[in-house]
């Protein structure tokens, strides 16, 4: 069968043109669209795993901890958490920067055992030019697992402080005519013995001798933990001797000098140091450095353990409750005086107090306050600021830099207290002379003025001690009163008031008085 198609022929293809084949455009756009896919998949994919690309981690910085001052409990606190946080950053290398003429031997003890302690390496760093390391400082220097002083610092002067009253001035180490040894300076492993030749003479006590031995072992035991000079170190605790940098370092006293943190920084890359972490290669040439300053609470610290400041605010707590007592209801005085008395004790709590000191102030400020319930004129508030002066000069068993109490707030607090006497005792004795204006007394003395006629006493009187009978009224003080009296009187005739027997008042004629006198006086008030 032959099928015919109608219409017009095909027209011929033109020549050197191609066939045209659908189902290859077809493939054409599907392997495009492959492409494009596998294109975008590439480009959102993340890096092969042979070929990481991570960004560049910093080193960890080396910390410097700056300490200028007295040591204590402030600086110890500040000191001590910041060791800790260059633990818990890694921190290849932590700078103890000093400048102190020593401290307390509490709070040297937190901080030796805090270095010893690190797993981080500690350079003890004497600096900048003109700082000192005295006394507590030069055992820190030596705990430390390196040391290292700028040019122009010294170190040394560990002998014992001794005890004191007041003042704040240090007082000559190994004198003999101290009473009782510091323990600041003096502190740790007791047991070694010196030579005969090196011990105190005879005169001295025997607190003194301990006081001395136990701080020469100490120390001597820190220069052979650290491998310094031992024997130059006994004899800054004997003899109270000090070095310049250059000597020191020339003495084996100090491992280097250096010019600040990162001069210091550099000359320590690649030694060897061993912590409690174990064996550390310090490379810390090209670490950054930062600074930590004492926050709030390291602030905070250092105001309230100023034994100048503990004394003020336990005084102004004591006056504050006084006030609150003396006035209920004002509250701000007794939540003031709280709060500072509080604080106040915290901080005593801080120092090395003497308590019969802290007694003796305490007494003090009690007398002073008892003036005010129990006027004595006088008595007992001189007695209160006899005991606070004493007191205060007692308070404080240290005379290390810094830690005294100075005369001129002690005679100002007492000043303080003395006016308070004053002013009380003088209230006091105006209104013990002051007549009285209330109560029954306040009636006898009294000026009045007869209204009735006749008035006398002619009815007998009761049992012992009772008013007689009253036969008339009086105008005294302006009120009309029952009153009685054993002698006749007439009418606006002035009298005055000599006794009260519950609602009547006894009184008597006023034969002083002129009577042209008392035409003229008129009515009392």
């Amino acid at each position: 069968m032959h099928i015919h198609r109608h219409g017009p022929p095909p027209a011929p293809a033109s020549p050197g043109a191609r066939p045209r084949h659908p189902l290859s455009a077809r493939v054409a756009r599907a392997a495009l669209f492959a492409a494009l896919l596998v294109v975008c998949a590439a480009v959102a994919a993340p890096p092969p795993a042979t070929q990481p690309v991570a960004a560049p981690v910093a080193a960890p910085p080396v910390v410097v901890i700056p300490v200028n001052g007295a040591i204590g409990p402030a600086s110890a606190d500040f000191i001590v958490r910041s060791l800790g946080r260059a633990a818990r950053e890694h921190a290849p290398l932590a700078i103890l920067q000093l400048d102190t003429p020593g401290g307390l031997d509490t709070s040297m003890r937190l901080i030796i055992k805090a270095i010893l302690g690190s797993p981080v390496p500690v350079a003890a760093f004497v600096a900048p030019g003109g700082a000192r390391a005295a006394s507590a400082g030069t055992y820190i220097v030596y705990a430390s697992h390196i040391a290292a002083m700028a040019p122009g610092t010294n170190l040394g002067a560990a002998s014992p402080v001794q005890f004191g009253i007041g003042g704040g001035a240090p007082g000559a180490p190994g004198a003999p005519g101290a009473t009782k040894p510091s323990p600041a300076g003096a502190s740790g492993a007791s047991g070694a013995s010196a030579t005969p030749a090196e011990l105190p003479n005879d005169t001295q006590s025997t607190e003194i001798r301990k006081a001395t031995q136990d701080a020469a072992a100490y120390i001597r035991g820190l220069a052979q933990l650290r491998g310094r000079n031992a024997e130059w170190a006994e004899r800054a605790v004997r003899e109270a001797l000090s070095l310049s940098a250059t000597e020191a370092r020339a003495q084996h006293v100090v491992d280097l000098v250096a010019q600040d943190p990162a001069d210091l920084a550099r000359q320590l890359d690649g030694r060897t140091v061993t912590t409690t972490a174990g064996t550390l290669h310090l490379a810390t040439a090209h670490a950054p450095l930062v600074v930590l300053a004492p926050d709030w609470r390291s602030r905070f610290l250092s105001i309230i353990t100023d034994p100048n400041v503990a004394l003020i605010l336990l005084t102004i707590g004591i006056y504050g409750l006084f006030f609150e007592f003396a006035n209920p209801g004002f509250v701000l005085p007794g939540v003031a005086g709280t709060i500072c008395l509080l604080i106040g004790l915290f901080a005593m709590q801080l120092l090395p107090v003497s308590y019969a000191g802290l007694g003796l102030v305490l007494l003090g400020l009690g007398c002073l306050v008892a003036e005010a319930f129990l006027p004595t004129f006088g008595v007992l508030g001189f007695g209160g600021i006899v005991a606070f002066t004493i007191g205060a000069l007692m308070l404080i068993d240290t005379d290390v830099p810094g830690y005294g109490i100075p005369w001129p707030v002690i005679v100002g607090l007492a000043a303080g207290g003395g006016l308070l006497v004053a002013v009380v005792s003088s209230v006091a004795l105006r209104a013990r002379r002051r007549p009285v204006v209330t109560g029954a007394e306040a009636m006898v003395g009294s000026i009045g003025e007869v209204l009735d006629d006749g008035l006398h006493a002619d009815q007998p009187q009761g049992a012992a001690g009772a008013a007689p009978s009253a036969a008339g009224w009086a105008r005294v003080h302006g009120e009309r009163w029952r009153v009685a009296s054993s002698t006749p009187l007439a009418a606006g005739c002035r009298v005055r008031v000599t006794g009260r027997h519950g609602l009547t008042l006894t009184v008597a004629p006023l034969y002083d008085v002129p009577a042209h006198e008392q035409q003229h006086q008129g009515a009392p008030s």
